[in-house]
């Protein structure tokens, strides 16, 4: 046997038992505690690719957090790997921490709340969770089937009948065909004649019954066709239009002008909504009594290799004001343990 079969069977012992297999992931947790360095992620290089070994692709898995919600998922993405591999071993949320807590503190002031890209219920569960004694609604957006089956069955499992899980693309018509290209969570849409998913606008799905109170789309790309499909909403006073929360990346919007020139933010802006990057983890990190930081658009730190991060707009700031809140400038919305700490650390750590 080579080393590298002595390696595989190492980790299928480790796998097969599922204590062990708790204490490794533990013991990889505290050795990235220990050994941050600059310019090296050791998370993406070491520490989760062990992980990965342990695991066996789309194994079916039960995570649990403080509040009481329980989840199941697929081990088939980093958001699945870094749920596994959270800094408590109870979080309080499944997947970007701040972005999770901005949504709570919208939660409850809406009684129509809608996800487009809503996975395995990373979001959808939660906020499902905090609108319903008020009579709330979630409209979850979620065209990959087996992601779709995962949100039902997590819904099920959390005792929420509140959910209407949709299995459309949010788009600008309802006439368009959609595949997805791409892995999972990473897939983004692509045009197509037939063999698709069908599309939904926003104005066409509510009618005239009433319309969205919250946004939420993380769609890889289809983000602007989205909000295009929403637009007499848009068009709506402070009062009654949308709080949106949205996902810009740089492989689908061009910002060499700037965010505030790119084709969505304009759109946002020229009616009347202030936009703000939110500064988050892309991962399951504790940011338990942390302010949530935002950066005004004309002011975020871009340099770097083509990423994303996610974006807020509301026509009325005062709801982003208070302890709760930080706006910072000049730093990147992105934040990382393996970067220079002056722009990718939370402010008050870094």
């Amino acid at each position: 046997m080579n080393k590298a079969e002595q390696l595989s069977a190492a980790f299928q012992k480790l796998a097969a038992s599922e204590s062990m297999r708790s204490s490794f992931v533990e013991m990889l947790l505290d050795f990235e505690q220990r050994n941050q360095l600059i310019d090296f992620d050791i998370r993406e290089e070491i520490t989760g690719p062990l992980v990965d070994a342990l695991f066996v692709e789309g194994e079916p898995l039960v995570k649990a957090l403080s509040g009481g919600l329980k989840f199941e998922f697929l081990y088939r993405s980093k958001i699945a790997r870094d749920f596994v591999m959270a800094d408590r071993p109870v979080p309080d949320h499944v997947w970007e921490p701040q972005t999770s807590k901005l949504l709570l503190h919208f939660a409850g002031r809406c009684r129509n709340i809608v996800i487009g890209g809503a996975y395995f219920g990373d979001q959808a569960v939660l906020l499902a969770k905090a609108v319903a004694a008020a009579g709330g609604v979630v409209h979850a957006f979620e065209p990959n089937d087996d992601q779709r089956r995962m949100l039902e069955r997590n819904l099920q499992l959390n005792g929420l009948d509140n959910v209407r899980i949709r299995p459309e693309g949010l788009w600008s018509d309802s006439s368009t065909t959609l595949k997805l290209v791409g892995y999972d969570s990473f897939a983004s849409t692509e045009v197509v004649d037939a063999g698709g998913f069908a599309t939904v606008a926003l104005r066409d799905y509510f009618g005239k019954d009433g319309g969205p109170d919250l946004i939420m789309l993380d769609i890889e790309g289809a983000e602007l066709a989205a909000l295009q499909g929403a637009s007499p909403y848009l068009t709506l006073d402070a009062a009654h239009a949308p709080i949106i929360v949205f996902e810009v990346h740089r492989s689908y919007v061009d910002w060499d002008a700037g965010l505030a020139n790119t084709e969505i933010v304009s759109l946002l802006s020229s009616n009347g909504y202030v936009v703000y990057a939110l500064r988050d983890y892309n991962s399951n990190r504790d940011m338990s009594g942390e302010p949530i930081e935002l950066i005004p658009v004309d002011s975020v730190y871009l340099d770097g290799p083509p990423h994303g991060f996610n974006m807020v707009a509301v026509k009325d700031a005062s709801l982003l004001e208070g302890a709760g809140f930080s706006i910072c400038r000049n730093v990147s919305p992105k934040l990382l343990r393996h970067r220079n700490p002056a722009l990718h650390a939370p402010l008050r750590r870094g």
